[in-house]
């Protein structure tokens, strides 16, 4: 977890999402963002980028760490899914890091089994 907060413990959020983003809601389309797409930085080594903001550069650092998933990337960094969607595009666009669709499980086999989901969810149910 990084040692950068952006909310104080007693008042909230010290700088609204809406700021962060520049007031966007989403990243560019040219970045299929999910929920589990895996992040990874293109230069690990941690080479500085003046033209980054605060928000940005803290995000790639955590990235930086080790590559993850954007939803564990999300409680990192303590701000929202949409928040850190709409960084995760720019630092794309900046060439600095990469995304990576996740993985799809096969449609055929044993996973695709309608009976062993079935049962898979009334054992979950017993619990």
């Amino acid at each position: 977890m990084s040692d950068e907060h952006w909310y104080e413990d007693e008042t909230g959020s010290m700088v609204r999402p809406y700021t962060v983003t520049r007031g966007r809601t989403r990243p560019s389309d040219r970045h299929t963002i999910d929920l589990m797409s895996r992040v990874t930085a293109l230069e690990p080594n941690g080479a500085a980028h003046p033209e980054l903001d605060h928000a940005r550069t803290v995000l790639l650092d955590l990235i930086r760490r080790g590559a993850r998933p954007v939803a564990e990337l999300a409680a990192d960094a303590d701000l929202p899914l949409t928040v850190v969607r709409v960084l995760l595009g720019d630092l794309a666009e900046a060439g600095l890091i990469r995304i990576d669709e996740p993985r799809r499980l096969p449609v055929s086999g044993p996973a695709a089994d309608p009976g062993l989901l079935r049962e898979i969810m009334a054992r979950l149910k017993e619990l």
